[in-house]
């Protein structure tokens, strides 16, 4: 309880605590990171599409032609996703949280086998979908066991664990990408790789129990005390096990029942609500600030900046990737120092700042694109975009509006001596490009060059170092440790599929948005959006750091609406309890 823990004293021993543990209690690290490969499969597969998509594109041309063809790639996974979180929260209260990893893995496997000997774009969104409910079992149930397998104190920097191998995860699958640039099969390899990991995880799962809590709610007492007796000091296990005892039986009291789960009811229930008004909207507001556009369009969005090459686009993502990494070991510092709520409004506003930079700086790039010169087009003479030749006002076409031309598809060969003068707008494919290659000219068919091109980078690393140690990882540890024993299965699986709707909107639109309004306006969307989750976190989230899960709950009937977050709650009990 929060009344039991000097606050001071907590933030202070906290994350040297948890690294303590490698020597006095590796048994916990242990859980932890073999649940937490689930996070590492979640951010492997979020990473890899998006570079993947490059050369997938160049094997299948009509993906290529086709954005929706690109979009549906990247977003059949999420939709599969979106199945495997709801399905993975019936699974987790009825087979129990283990069992649900490990059919995750399972899944996860024949997809990366079905999308790497994928013959065409059809089987490739076949395994696009095993692996989304793969990964939609996974990025619930991941957090929610390692949650239930920590001491209170820590239990904070070890489900960041879980959000740090899906960063960690990310940056792994852009060094792979990179690996496989010039391999034959590239893009295979790189969904092929995927399998790996969920092998691994699958045999480490096997080696270790389910979660005390879901067996304590089972009837198997026994069982959960001795793994408990394994997590908890000999000093505070007797207590922890006192304190579940009491929050089982007062379920079985109230309902009559620990097995059904009456979903009217759950939705009645004031503590409930309140966990699934602040856990679900965190879920969602995380992906509408618009995190994966970056993590799964990390390249395209470099192109669209002005860097021409594949290879270029991969090695500067790596960037974006590697700050993400870092992010979430800063939430493993202090994401039990300086809590929950406070971590998410430092986030939200850099991430409204980095938004705001990344609009400004599209909107110079699309606004001053070179000019297409007809001298220079006409050294191409056979291959001169039809759009531009038949244009009665071709000296006002810039790269921009080249880029636009659709019959057929045009591209922009650019200047020898300066990628800003004026060059050459031509028909779009291979035979173009490896000519224009020649002449020593930088060939362009997503973004346009721009002398601004290093600021989008700067933005979309601000955007990372904000994003990651607060909205990135705080979403899945409050919806981790704020809902009812009784109901954590089901109000987790809700929050993790309102993720999952949320991102297939934004993966599935992405393109379509930025074709149809521009990168710019698409950027400050998601910054107006990121405003709205500021007030929201302000309104609705409260603090749980410090809390043992089962005073949660508590907290939650109590709560009352506390503006004032970087203030310490004057509350000395868990029947006292602020935001």
């Amino acid at each position: 309880m929060e009344g039991g823990i000097n606050p001071e004293a907590a933030d202070a021993t906290a994350f040297r605590e948890c690294f303590s543990l490698a020597w006095t209690n590796p048994y916990i690290l242990r859980l932890a990171f073999s649940a937490g490969i689930g996070g590492l499969l979640f951010g492997y597969d979020t990473g890899v599409i998006s570079g993947a998509l490059l050369y997938i594109r160049d094997d299948f041309k009509s993906v290529d032609r086709e954005t929706v063809l690109q979009e549906s790639i990247v977003s059949m996974a999420v939709a599969g996703a979106i199945i495997g979180a709801a399905m993975g929260g019936w699974m987790n209260d009825r087979f129990g949280r283990r069992s649900t990893i490990l059919v995750a893995d399972v899944l996860f496997f024949i997809g990366a086998v079905i999308m790497a000997s994928a013959p065409n774009p059809a089987l490739l969104i076949i395994g696009r979908v095993f692996v989304g409910l793969g990964v939609g079992m996974a990025s619930m149930t991941a957090p929610l066991y390692i949650s239930e397998a920590s001491p209170a104190k820590i239990r904070g920097a070890l489900v960041s664990t879980n959000g740090f191998l899906i960063t960690g995860g990310q940056f792994l699958s852009y060094l792979i990408n990179l690996a496989f640039t010039k391999a034959p099969g590239t893009w295979r390899w790189m969904l092929g790789v995927a399998g790996i990991p969920a092998l691994l995880q699958f045999i480490l799962m096997l080696l270790l129990p389910e979660s005390p809590r879901w067996l304590f709610r089972k009837g198997r007492e026994e069982e959960a005390e001795a793994i408990l007796r394994k997590i908890y000091p000999t000093n505070e296990v007797d207590r922890e096990i006192r304190d579940l005892k009491e929050s089982v039986e007062s379920e079985i009291q109230e309902t009559g029942s620990s097995e059904k789960i009456n979903i009217m009811k759950l939705l009645k229930t004031k503590t409930v609500r309140r966990g699934l008004v602040a856990g679900v909207g965190l879920q969602v507001f995380q992906q509408f600030v618009g995190i994966n556009t970056v993590m799964y369009y990390s390249p395209t969005i470099v192109q669209l900046a002005g860097f021409a090459s594949n290879r270029t686009a991969l090695l500067l993502s790596l960037v974006t990737a590697g700050l993400n990494a870092l992010g979430s070991i800063v939430s493993i510092y202090f994401i039990d120092r300086t809590g929950r709520k406070k971590l998410l409004v430092i986030s939200l506003f850099g991430v409204i700042i980095s938004l705001g930079l990344l609009s400004a700086v599209f909107h110079e790039t699309s606004s001053h694109s070179p000019l297409v010169n007809q001298a220079a087009t006409s050294q191409f003479a056979n291959y001169t975009c039809p759009d531009y030749g038949l244009a009665t006002n071709a000296a006002s076409w810039d790269c921009m509006k080249c880029l636009k031309a659709s019959s057929p598809d045009c591209g922009f060969c650019a200047s020898p001596a300066d990628k800003m003068s004026p060059g050459a707008c031509l028909i779009s494919n291979d035979t173009v490009k490896d000519t224009c290659h020649a002449e020593d000219r930088l060939w362009y068919t997503r973004g346009c060059p721009s002398k601004y091109g290093w600021l989008a980078l700067i933005g979309l690393a601000l955007y990372i170092i904000f994003f990651s140690p607060g909205m990135g990882t705080v979403p899945w540890i409050v919806n981790s440790e704020i809902y009812p024993l009784r109901f954590r299965g089901v109000c987790g699986g809700m929050a993790a599929t309102a993720n999952w709707i949320s991102n297939l909107i934004v993966a599935q639109s992405f393109l379509s948005l930025t074709q149809a309004i521009g990168t710019s306006w698409t950027f400050l969307i998601f910054g107006v959006i990121s405003v709205v989750a500021l007030i929201f976190v302000l309104i609705y989230v409260p603090e749980t750091k410090g809390l043992p899960i089962e005073e949660v709950e508590k907290m939650l009937e109590h709560r009352a609406l506390q503006f004032k977050f970087w203030e310490k709650s004057s509350s000395t009990s868990g029947k006292d309890q602020a935001v």
